[in-house]
Order: structure tokens, then C-alpha cells, then sequence
């Protein structure tokens, strides 16, 4: 085994590498000069609390900076031992991990999928608001159906969010990674809330996963835009925010007639276990 491969089994390097970079994130964030879009975003999210934040793979590492610090709240991360180094770091600031993930070839049972899936679930039901990553593994910008699976299952909301800035450096991987540098001017953006119904069948499902993934699309999209002097923070529109509450009305609607949604197998997480891989 060469020393490099060594060096990152070691708990104490994990545990020193995980510092160093809650250090890194706090020192990005409060250099920085971030704004919010839009600017009365814990207004709505105060409203339907606890939610599921949406991220993309390598765009997450501020996200933790978004939350409030009243709010609980709870990551998903790989066992991967990039996932340790991040576990260790989202616990520095103040963030519980769940530890687990799909991938393509179905071995959820292995890298904990189907358990992190219903310790999620759970989270919820206990007022923690759950962060995680929608891509599928190794596709970047494809959400899965894990996310959208969650959020029918425990009637939470899926609010798309997106932290850029200005200052960066875009590395050349797969997900589209960018390592946020400090001293920079940067947006925070989130979409507006997607309620899944407690009915939704499979084609319904998968009219979510889109819409999930053309929403933090926007979202990412704006922020960078924000972020770099293109765009300037805005209120929702009026007829948004309307669209919104009947939308909410109609999933809990749903949810108080005890609908399982059979059609849509929301039993078997296995089949379409949330998908991390960002944090490892």
C-alpha cells in the first residue's frame, strides 16, 4: 500500500483534513459578500419547516452556511473515505450526518441505502430538515428519483438551493466541481418549494424528477449570475407564490386521505435510494 493510501485511512489525517476544511468553508463564507435570492427566502422556509434542501454534487460546500442556526438539520454523506473527511467537516459546523448511499449497479445494501433512506425519513417525521445531493452517481446534473421518492414518502417539501461565487476555481471532474474562494462576492439562491403528493403515481414521479432537476438547474444558474454582477436578487412573483399554496394545499390534501401512491413503489427505497455522492 503506498503512503498516500495509508495516510488517508488514517483517522487522524481524515479527522485533520475534516478541520481544516470546516476552517476553509467559514473563512469563504465570512469573506465573503453573499446575497440572498430571494431576499425573504427564511420567510418561506420558516412557513413548511422541516425541509429537504436539493444540491448538486460539488456545489454543496456551503450549503451549511444557508441554514439558520435554530434550524435542525441533518446531511446525507457516503461511507466513501472523502465521505469520512466531509462527515468530519459537516459535523464541525454544527450539521448530524447520515452515512450512507446508492449507485447504478443496485448495492444499496452495502453502502447503506436503504438505511440512511428511512433514517431520513424519520428526520423528518422529527422536525430535522434533511440536505442532500440529487445527482445521479457519476451524471452530473440528472437528479435521481431518491429525492423526490423522500419527499413523497414523508410530505416534506424539496427546496432547490444553489451557493455561488464570483471568485472560484471550476475543476474539470465529473459533477462540474467548484472550489469557492474567499474574498468574493456570492448568491445564496433557492427555488421555490416542490411538494410531491402522497398519490403521485410512477409516471406523476417522474414528472417531479424533472421538475426537481430543471429547478435547481435555474437555481444554479441564477446564482452564478448573482454571484457575478449579471442578475440582482428578486421578490417570487405574486402569481408564483399563489401556484405555491395551492400546490401545498393539493399534497396535504392527498396526504390527510391516506393515500400510499402504490403506483409509484414508494416502499421500496432500493429501487431508487437518494443518491450521494457529494460529500464523498
Amino acid at each position: 500500500m503506498s503512503l498516500l493510501k495509508r495516510l488517508a485511512r488514517s483517522e487522524r489525517v481524515r479527522s485533520a483534513a475534516g478541520s481544516l476544511l470546516a476552517g476553509y468553508l467559514r473563512l469563504v463564507w465570512r469573506t465573503g459578500r453573499f446575497r440572498l435570492d430571494p431576499p425573504n427566502i427564511y420567510d418561506y422556509a420558516d412557513a413548511n419547516l422541516p425541509v429537504i434542501f436539493a444540491m448538486w454534487h460539488g456545489q454543496h460546500f456551503l450549503s451549511p452556511f444557508v441554514r439558520r442556526p435554530e434550524y435542525r438539520a441533518v446531511v446525507l454523506i457516503s461511507r466513501s473515505a472523502d465521505g469520512e473527511m466531509n462527515a468530519i467537516a459537516a459535523e464541525k459546523l454544527g450539521i448530524r450526518t447520515i452515512r450512507g448511499s446508492g449507485d447504478h449497479k443496485g448495492q444499496f445494501a452495502r453502502k447503506g441505502g436503504v438505511s440512511a433512506y428511512f433514517q431520513m425519513v424519520e428526520a423528518l417525521a422529527d422536525g430535522e430538515t434533511v440536505a442532500l445531493t440529487a445527482d445521479v452517481p457519476k451524471i452530473a446534473r440528472r437528479a435521481g428519483l431518491g429525492i423526490v421518492m423522500l419527499a413523497k414518502q414523508s410530505g416534506r417539501p424539496i427546496l432547490p438551493i444553489a451557493v455561488a461565487t464570483e471568485r472560484r476555481i471550476d475543476l474539470k471532474s465529473w459533477d462540474k466541481a467548484s472550489v469557492n474562494l474567499p474574498f468574493s462576492r456570492g448568491a445564496a439562491v433557492a427555488g421555490p418549494p416542490i411538494w410531491v403528493p402522497a398519490d403521485a403515481n410512477a409516471v406523476a414521479m417522474e414528472a417531479y424528477r424533472q421538475e426537481v432537476e430543471a429547478a435547481m438547474n435555474a437555481a444554479t444558474e441564477r446564482a452564478y449570475a448573482i454571484a457575478e454582477g449579471r442578475a440582482e436578487p428578486a421578490l417570487w412573483p405574486a402569481e408564483v407564490i399563489a401556484a405555491l399554496e395551492v400546490r401545498k394545499a393539493a399534497a396535504e390534501s392527498a396526504r390527510s386521505r391516506g393515500a400510499t401512491g402504490a403506483d409509484a413503489e414508494p416502499d421500496d427505497p432500493a429501487q431508487d435510494a437518494p443518491q450521494d455522492k457529494a460529500h464523498g
